[in-house]
């Protein structure tokens, strides 16, 4: 199957000229790119070794002992329609995920009704999590890069429910505060030109009988690793009246979170995180000349309540009959809330809309 998509290995001169732009591939191709003839000498570049007086010699007795390859761990970057990742295959997750959000991006007609998920046909099956590591398991399939970053395209969108962009995250957690946090970052759009996220795992140590431990449970026969905190770093650029760039870097728990707490809660500095992860954030970004996210638009998340009013007004545009609109609105009782006059107009329509189309219907 053709895509979109692309893969890098090497160093990071290769990096450079990949992000140029895309290629298309298929399966078999990416399988032949990632396959290193055992005869061809082995390019060193970019890899650490100890150097000698003796360099080349060095290199030459690199290549004998590595003579049938390195080790291969996959792709170092996997590259999709509008979202970047690079995979870990032995625990079955992201490593992080990142995005490049617009405007233009979070608005559209791509449907996610018509998705499902999938494990990454360019990931081996012996590498790849399944829908069945999941089910029953008490676990969500929790995006990394969200669907709804996606309305603009369907190939877009549906590429995000590929396994590899997917990793367990607690139920409350992923449809409460990820989610407003998901919502913060699409209304960022509204005020930056650019906004840049990437997000990815953690499994950070607890203390155990007085001992720093690492434990984390694992999902299926394929032992999807859960992560114990989730993290999202995220950069704006572009602001209409304020500083060019800001960035804030997040660590949160993969948890059920009070519908109290707020984002500040979980601000961490850059560099905390870059230990944690082994990786840095953003290399060839400067700096010096970087403002607090948090300073600049305060990082403020919609309220719970905000956040059910928006699935109520979600539901109340795709109800299709009159039973179910009635059932929707019914929600606003159940769950204590007051409508403004703003939903209280589009419940109106709607069934007006709703009605006059079941007369027709009932004319013909």
């Amino acid at each position: 199957m053709a895509m979109f998509r692309g893969v890098l290995i090497g160093s990071s001169s290769t990096a450079l000229l990949c992000t140029l732009g895309f290629y298309t591939y298929s399966h078999s191709i990416q399988q032949a790119a990632t396959t290193r003839p055992a005869s061809s000498p082995l390019d060193l570049q970019g890899t650490s070794y100890h150097v000698t007086s003796d360099e080349q010699a060095v290199r030459q007795r690199g290549s004998e002992i590595l003579k049938y390859g390195i080790p291969d761990r996959g792709p170092m970057v996997s590259y999709y329609a509008n979202h970047v990742l690079s995979y870990d295959q032995a625990k079955r997750t992201p490593l992080w995920v990142a995005e490049h959000i617009q405007p233009h991006h979070v608005k559209g007609s791509a449907d996610r009704k018509r998705t499902n998920f999938n494990p990454d046909p360019a990931v081996p099956t012996m590498f790849s999590a399944t829908n069945d590591d999941y089910r029953k398991s008490g676990w969500s399939r929790g995006h990394m890069a969200p669907a709804a970053d996606n309305k603009h395209d369907q190939i877009a969108m549906e590429e995000t429910f590929y396994l590899t962009n997917i990793l367990p995250q607690d139920m409350d957690n992923n449809s409460g505060f990820w989610n407003r946090l998901e919502l913060y970052c699409r209304d960022l759009t509204k005020r930056f030109t650019d906004v840049r996220i990437i997000s990815g795992p953690l499994w950070l140590p607890r203390e155990q009988n007085g001992k720093n431990m690492v434990t984390y449970q694992v999902l299926g026969k394929n032992n999807v690793a859960v992560p114990t905190h989730l993290f999202k770093v995220i950069l704006v650029e572009g602001a209409s009246g304020g500083s060019h760039q800001a960035l804030s870097a997040f660590v949160v728990p993969n948890e059920p979170i009070s519908k109290h707490q707020q984002l500040k809660d979980f601000l961490v500095p850059l560099e905390h995180l870059e230990k944690v992860v082994g990786f840095r954030f953003h290399p060839q970004l400067n700096r010096a000349l970087l403002n607090n996210l948090c300073k600049v638009d305060e990082c403020r998340l919609a309220s719970a309540d905000d956040l059910e009013l928006y699935y109520i007004r979600k539901n109340l545009g795709a109800a299709s009959s009159t039973k179910q609109l009635d059932s929707v609105w019914k929600e606003l009782e159940r769950k204590k809330l007051k409508p403004d006059k703003q939903l209280m107009d589009m419940y109106n329509k709607k069934r007006q809309q709703l009605l006059q189309n079941a007369e027709r219907k009932s004319e013909l």
